[in-house]
């Protein structure tokens, strides 16, 4: 006969004790060296290693922006695109390849006929770029041009210079493992800081060091996305309006006793935009930061995410995929594009080769929807 006495267990052998583990990062583009710590790192570029800083930025006020591409009168773009200049499509519809031309050297006026190029093809790479080497004030007054910096809320910077978001991978097998683990892709289909009250207009990508296969970035037109629904379904969607929030990016960083420049935005925008320059409707929807469909259920926002995520996500006809060389400057226009960095340039063990980029970002208008009524 089995006895009724409790069984007695060691309390330094607990059963089904519940065991802490760390956060697993919601992105994999999250810069993971910290250069304040004790970190051996390897780069040719050491002002740009991604460095924590304590600042405190309030939130965003609304301002007046000036779309500089609405300024361009010679659509041939003159003073851009000149007979030194080699322009190559990526695909028909989405991507340009610019040789030829050093954006250092560009006038305000060419300035502003990049801004129309980049609204009209949506990503322009720009290899061989002595701004590269020009160094972080130069490339910060470059962008100043096409409109506010936008300050990280949490990822690492170059010091002194809190508009830049600084990857640096070198190894990271530990965090990319645990990451993989428990995520079948290393894709995260986004748009940059759509949570502030007026998301980034244009965006710069700048290559300081990569392997020299893979790392590619992944573009996806919004416009054209949006068209190839049924104008039923549009119809619909033109009256939708999202609420795009940092919530889980901030609380993960707290999470991880990461340093918080910036409390959580949470901000209503409509889930489909109007460009100011094209005219053209665009899907403003993300994988990243939209918590909430407004006047939808649970099951019903989820649906519909994953739909229009999958439909952006699987049009590989209206991508244009970029691979990057030596000192390349990619300039997207964040607007009517999604995009995505593929973690593709790992060993057996999920040891990254070394990768090094810096992305500079300028706000742009407060997204203006399909009816006035939803202002």
């Amino acid at each position: 006969m089995p006895s009724t006495a409790p069984v007695i267990r060691p309390k330094s052998h607990p059963v089904n004790a519940h065991k802490e583990e760390s956060p697993i990062s919601y992105d994999i583009n999250i810069p993971y060296v910290d250069v304040n710590g004790d970190n051996t790192v390897r780069t040719r570029y050491p002002e740009y290693l991604p460095t924590w800083d304590k600042m405190w930025f309030d939130p965003l006020t609304p301002f007046h922006y000036d779309d500089p591409a609405l300024r361009v009168e010679d659509r041939s773009k003159p003073n851009l695109l000149t007979p030194e200049a080699k322009v190559t499509e990526i695909q028909p519809k989405i991507g340009t390849i610019v040789e030829g031309v050093q954006l250092s050297q560009l006038s305000d006026a060419a300035k502003d006929e990049l801004a129309l190029l980049v609204s009209e093809r949506k990503v322009v790479a720009f290899p061989a770029q002595d701004l590269i080497d020009a160094g972080p004030e130069a490339q910060e007054q470059f962008m100043r041009h096409f409109g506010k910096p936008n300050y990280q809320p949490v990822s690492g910077t170059v010091r002194g210079h809190p508009g830049f978001h600084i990857i640096h991978r070198d190894g990271n097998k530990e965090e990319i493992s645990r990451f993989l683990s428990q995520r079948t892709t290393t894709t995260l289909w986004h748009q940059d800081v759509s949570y502030e009250i007026q998301p980034p207009s244009y965006v710069m990508l700048g290559l300081l060091e990569g392997p020299e296969v893979g790392g590619d970035t992944v573009f996806a037109a919004t416009d054209m996305a949006y068209k190839r629904l049924s104008p039923t379904f549009c119809s619909w969607l033109d009256t939708l309006r999202a609420v795009h929030s940092s919530a889980k990016m901030i609380n993960h960083a707290r999470l991880t006793n990461s340093l918080v420049r910036k409390d959580p935005v949470d901000t209503v925008h409509p889930l489909v935009r109007v460009h100011p320059v094209t005219g053209e409707k665009c899907l403003f929807i993300n994988g990243e930061f939209i918590t909430k469909i407004q006047g939808l259920k649970e099951p019903e926002q989820r649906w519909l995410t994953e739909f229009l995520m999958n439909h952006i996500i699987t049009g590989h006809d209206f991508q244009a995929r970029v691979r990057w060389q030596p000192k390349t400057i990619v300039i997207f226009d964040n607007r009517s594009t999604l995009h995505s960095a593929i973690v593709d340039y790992l060993d057996d063990d999920y040891g990254a080769k070394l990768r090094h980029i810096f992305r500079l970002t300028a706000l742009g208008e407060k997204p203006i929807p399909v009816y006035d009524q939803f202002e």
